[in-house]
């Protein structure tokens, strides 16, 4: 049954007439009721002390307080029949609603229904279940307090909708990293199609051009461009990040996970960004929206006026929280990659689609690389072990220094130590060695020499320096029979000395024999000498 709400006004004008003087009638001609109402008030407040005689000062906030208190209607009669059903299978309910199952609601009256048989209204259910289960019991919050101006900003993704990007045929998914000034609400959208560290970093070095300065600190979301481990209390960052906040001198102090309490300004920012900014628009690409979105932050979202704070946020900053900035950046950002990669058999690593070198003793490593515009250093358990100058992509930088001295010279293409090796030998192996240098095939040209200073380990420089002397009279040029020419001359040389006798203190064998033993005595010629 339907009522009328007590008011406390209309309560103490009934009571002041009546200690005045006045009818139930009268009053209730003046005020506007019915004169049982006014028998109802007039009744109750003398149960509760009043007193005709007692003067207006009875009528103090206490009093009045109780009086309206108690007449407030009250449930009439007892509960129904549906209220009885849900008290009945009350073990039930608390196991949809509360388990481990969390059912909804709607799945819950239907479940009530198959097994009753009988369907319990929607409101009575959900009326039973708030009061009686504490289903969808919110708890109290409280309102926290600003920081001061200029220190703290908070920021957030928000999902925008859909841009097709001139030339293309599809439409692509755009979010914005939305920055708001906890103390002023001052606010700046960053578009971008993707959730990636070097995007989120370049949403914030336009938002230090546009405020014109960096906040102190930072209240970010958990994605993973800022976050790799979410902790209420001891958050691991995501390295880039990390990085990123040192060099710009702001401290990170990321909101717990799924807590939006942690940072409400720009929680309530993403709506309004998404109904006021993109909604119904249309843009000619992100480049086309993200300008719009900065005149839209500077002259709608800016001027407006902010209904918590009764101020235009761009005017609240620019007078109360500029001033209290850190400095703007002067330089862009070097925004290093990094990475854990491994060293392969070549002895070489990949970053950033490059190829660097590393020492032997590395093979099979996992070494962490940061690799910014100039350099790429190499860090094996915490240790820089290695530099090398940054390469484009697709580019590859090898330290000689890197590889074995028997193979760095094949592996760099080295022809000139190889003309170096030779000059050491000869000059006729170097005059050699050039002439092979002069043929079209690399790697044949490289075989042979090496070929060439093979024979030199193996015969000696002198040798082979004749031997290529006279190739080059004749104006041969094969490695081939430089070798030939080698071992021939060796062969034809002159023989070698003769073995000395062994000396009469060294003991001779046991059948040792003198050199007369195996002379041949031949018979002389005659006859009666045998044939």
């Amino acid at each position: 049954m339907a009522y009328w709400e007590v008011r406390v006004v209309e309560v103490r004008q009934v009571l002041s007439l009546w200690l005045q003087g006045g009818g139930k009638k009268t009053i209730a001609r003046q005020v506007g009721l019915d004169p049982k109402t006014v028998r109802r008030y007039v009744a109750r407040a003398t149960e509760l002390g009043l007193r005709r005689d007692g003067g207006q000062e009875q009528l103090d906030d206490e009093l009045l307080g109780a009086l309206a208190l108690s007449l407030q209607p009250g449930r009439s009669g007892p509960r129904g029949d549906a209220w009885r059903l849900c008290e009945t299978h009350r073990a039930a309910l608390e196991e949809w609603l509360t388990g481990t199952k969390k059912l909804r609601l709607t799945k819950v009256q239907t479940l009530l229904e198959r097994r009753t048989g009988q369907r319990v209204p929607y409101r009575t259910l959900h009326r039973f279940a708030a009061r009686e289960l504490g289903f969808r019991r919110h708890e109290l919050t409280m309102r926290v307090d600003d920081c001061e101006p200029g220190r703290e900003l908070q920021v957030d993704f928000g999902r925008m909708g859909l841009i097709r990007e001139p030339g293309e045929s599809r439409q692509r998914l755009v979010r914005a990293l939305i920055f708001t000034a906890v103390f002023s609400r001052h606010s700046f959208v960053w578009l971008t199609h993707s959730e990636r560290t070097d995007e989120v970093l370049a949403g914030f070095e336009a938002a230090w051009r546009f405020f014109g300065g960096v906040f102190h600190v930072v209240v970010p979301d958990n994605f993973k461009a800022v976050v790799d481990r979410a902790d209420p209390v001891n958050p691991r960052f995501n390295e880039a990040f990390l990085d990123y906040a040192q060099s710009r001198g702001f401290v990170a102090d990321p909101a717990r996970i799924r807590s939006p309490k942690d940072k409400p300004r720009v929680e309530r920012a993403v709506p309004y960004v998404r109904e006021s900014f993109f909604d119904g628009e249309t843009f000619l690409g992100l480049e086309d929206a993200q300008r719009r979105a900065e005149q839209w932050c500077l002259t709608t979202a800016g001027l407006r006026e902010h209904g918590t704070t009764c101020r235009q946020p761009l005017v609240a900053f620019d007078t109360l929280a500029k001033e209290a900035l850190l400095p703007a950046p002067e330089q862009a950002y070097d925004m290093p990659t990094y990475g854990d990669v491994r060293v392969h058999r070549d002895q070489h690593f990949r970053i950033a689609y490059a190829l660097y070198s590393m020492p032997a003793q590395y093979v099979g490593e996992t070494v962490h690389v940061i690799a910014d515009r100039q350099l790429v250093r190499v860090y094996h358990r915490r240790v820089l072990v290695k530099t090398h100058p940054r390469q484009p992509k697709g580019g590859r930088h090898s330290d000689p220094a890197d590889f074995p001295e028997h193979k760095v010279i094949y592996a760099t293409r080295d022809v000139a130590a190889l003309l170096r090796k030779a000059a050491e030998a000869g000059p006729a192996v170097s005059t050699y060695a050039q002439r092979l240098a002069e043929m079209p095939a690399q790697w044949r040209q490289m075989r042979a020499m090496y070929r060439l200073l093979g024979l030199v380990r193996r015969y000696g420089a002198a040798p082979v320096d004749r031997a290529c002397e006279s190739a080059l009279q004749l104006d041969v040029v094969d490695v081939v029979r430089i070798g030939r020419m080698v071992r021939l001359g060796l062969e034809d040389g002159p023989a070698p000395p003769p073995s000395r006798p062994l000396p009469d203190n060294v003991i001779r064998g046991r059948f040792a024999r003198p050199v007369s033993h195996f002379t041949v005595q031949r018979r002389p010629e005659g006859p009666g000498s045998l044939p």
